[in-house]
């Protein structure tokens, strides 16, 4: 599972020409769901999140959580972030997770930060849409939550 992290002034996202969700300053996260990923990835991922920092303290060091400025979570689900791009000139998608395994925990991803303390907002499973953002910084940053070796806990 793979989550890219972008620190924004603001993010939205639309579908149809409809805002379906908008925040202030937080983080937009395109969280892209692969095969193998389970529900131990996707907890352990949504903690990492919310916790790890990528906003500036006092004295303008990258030191503080999303939870600790207090700011808002949009996320949006983004298959291709599961691309397998290592040869040739056209990305698989094989690695991506099932639609319905990859919503399920999506779903669940945005219940774990907001379990957290994050306020969330969403786009549409499965929608094609436009998502406008404002990147503070820019600060991106890229986590990646490989399913546990040990073959357990698979969903």
């Amino acid at each position: 599972m793979k989550a890219l992290l972008q620190r924004v002034a603001y993010g939205r996202v639309r579908v149809d020409g409809e805002t379906m969700g908008e925040i202030g300053p937080g983080l937009v996260v395109f969280l892209g769901v692969e095969r193998g990923d389970g529900e131990r990835e996707t907890d352990r991922l949504a903690e990492r999140v919310a916790t790890y920092r990528v906003f500036s303290d006092a004295a303008g060091k990258i030191n503080l959580s999303v939870l600790e400025v207090r700011g808002s979570a949009l996320v949006v689900s983004q298959f291709t972030l599961a691309a397998d791009t290592k040869k040739g000139r056209r990305p698989s998608f094989d690695p991506a997770a099932p639609p319905e395994l990859a919503e399920r925990l999506y779903r669940r991803f945005v219940e774990r930060l907001v379990a957290a303390g994050v306020e969330c907002r969403t786009g549409r499973f499965g929608a094609a849409m436009k998502v406008e953002l404002e990147n503070d910084g820019p600060v991106t940053f890229l986590l990646d939550e490989a399913p546990d070796a040990s073959g357990g806990d698979r969903a």
